[in-house]
């Protein structure tokens, strides 16, 4: 028996139930709330997730019944994966009697706020923070505003306002944390278990009742577009203005959110995103958890999925260059029927990947490192938080007794067409000491593993040259020689 299906999109706007049914698939949650609802303290700045203007927080359910809410680019935020969300715009935050929230209320007195252009999102991403952390560090605050840009302050004076909001009230005040136990229940009150169906053929909006409806979903309509965290497919509407319909939307199935740690084996549910992957990445993977924190903006961490970004195969996505070297897997469904196969052949080409007609990544297998192998990686752009790699190294060695090189696995991303691996450059180190002598002759072989292109973020010639170093830079760090400088101020000071 198929699902119930529901001609209209359910959700709740800061504190009224909205309920749609005249909905575009590439309707963006920005331009509705601008031009359809006159909320307009949520701006356009960039359309892309980079500048923050466009922040609000969205709350949503999780899988165990809680209620967190994350800043999100409202920009590229489609309205079709808000069903059965919260979502919370600046708006919202004062009292009825016009009092200023606490944030608001330090952002005027310590003089955070010049042309006010950006304002608003920098207090719903301070705003987010505070409710989960009242006293946060430095870095922490920092963090949080990695994704929100101006061009007036300097940053100096938002960074005060940020580290006083809680000398301006506590959180026991707080209307979202107040009425936290009301809008759980609200929100429940709007899963009915239902398939969502707004518009017919071409135009056709999708929301999955669960995982099995969306496996029987794509694979009767195995053209549709399938988004999820929208980071890429936002962009393919707002700047490259692209026809995604139909779509479906997956933001909001559960049973591709979960991560498992068993016999060695961390399984990430292709849903999982970079903020929620983070947790248990750090405990077994860490330096696959610091990779994550210089993707994006935490908007675009609390959206962006692992599968997303395998899915979407672009040859600088910074997830699998360090997934294939430690030796990850993925299962991949179509209907019922599921394959494993390895991460490294799933790319086949700039834009093609192994993967069938209606089929879909539904989950992420990776090994974690043993302590007798030595993994790291090293990403290489030209501002170090929020930006898009140029060339991104992943090195996974382990050493025999006699100090010869056993195995090694070595995956690069902007090297190529796709991520790839360095077969040439593995062979010249196997079976060799692990010297300083034994890595400069395998640089020589990156030539024979990779012809880099040229573009807006680095020349051919640079790839070349810096794919080469992060090998010698990989094995000073895992030798007794003097290894690179990692400078952190946090630690500095």
């Amino acid at each position: 028996m198929g699902a119930t299906i529901r001609r209209e999109l359910r959700f709740i706007l800061n504190g009224q139930d909205i309920a749609l049914t005249g909905i575009a698939p590439d309707q963006t949650l920005l331009d509705w709330l601008r031009l359809s609802r006159q909320l307009k303290g949520t701006k356009e700045g960039c359309a892309e997730g980079d500048c923050g203007a466009c922040t609000v927080l969205v709350g949503r359910l999780t899988p165990r019944g809680s209620l967190v809410y994350e800043s999100v680019n409202a920009c590229i935020r489609f309205l079709g994966s808000l069903d059965g969300c919260h979502v919370v715009t600046v708006e919202h935050l004062s009292a009825s009697e016009g009092h200023l929230h606490p944030v608001q209320q330090a952002m005027v007195d310590f003089h955070g706020s010049q042309c006010g252009f950006c304002t608003p999102g920098f207090i719903m991403s301070l705003y987010g923070l505070w409710m989960q952390t009242p006293s946060p560090t430095d870095q922490q605050i920092e963090t949080a505003l990695q994704g929100n840009l101006c061009r007036c302050t300097g940053y100096e004076p938002i960074l005060r306002a940020a580290r006083a909001i809680s000398t301006y009230g506590g959180t026991d005040g707080d209307p979202l944390l107040r009425e936290r136990e009301t809008m759980i229940k609200r929100l429940n009150g709007l899963r009915d278990g239902a398939r969502v169906e707004i518009g017919e053929g071409k135009d056709l909006l999708v929301v999955p009742a669960d995982l099995d409806d969306f496996a029987s979903i794509l694979e009767a309509s195995p053209n549709a577009t399938v988004v999820a965290g929208s980071t890429d497919v936002g962009l393919w509407v707002t700047k490259q203005m692209r026809d995604i319909t139909p779509v479906v939307f997956i933001t909001g199935l559960d049973e591709m959110k979960s991560m498992t740690m068993t016999d060695g084996l961390v399984t990430i549910g292709a849903g999982v995103t970079y903020s929620d992957a983070v947790s248990v990445l750090s405990q077994h993977i860490p330096s696959l958890a610091e990779l994550i924190a210089r993707i994006g903006g935490q908007q675009v961490r609390n959206m962006g999925t692992i599968g997303g970004n395998i899915a979407n195969g672009s040859p600088i996505g910074d997830m699998p260059p360090p997934l294939i070297a430690l030796g990850a897997t993925l299962t991949l469904r179509r209907g019922a029927k599921r394959r494993t196969l390895a991460l490294q052949d799933f790319f086949v080409a700039y834009g093609k990947q192994d993967r069938q007609p209606g089929e879909f990544i539904e989950a992420v297998h990776v090994p974690v490192p043993q302590g007798s192998e030595k993994f790291a990686i090293h990403k290489v752009t030209k501002r170090r938080d929020e930006d898009i790699t140029a060339t991104l190294g992943a090195f996974r060695l382990t050493l025999a007794e006699d100090g010869t090189v056993a195995s090694a696995c070595i995956a690069y991303g902007g090297m190529a067409a796709t991520p790839k691996r360095a077969f040439a450059v593995e062979a010249a180190l196997i079976g060799r000491p692990w010297t300083e002598a034994t890595v400069e002759a395998a640089m020589e072989k990156y030539a024979d593993d990779y012809q880099p292109l040229s573009d807006m973020r680095a020349t051919a010639e640079y790839r070349a040259l810096v794919a080469k170093n992060l090998l010698l830079r990989f094995y000073m760090e895992t030798t007794s020689r003097p290894a690179p400088v990692k400078v952190s101020r946090y630690e500095a000071a």
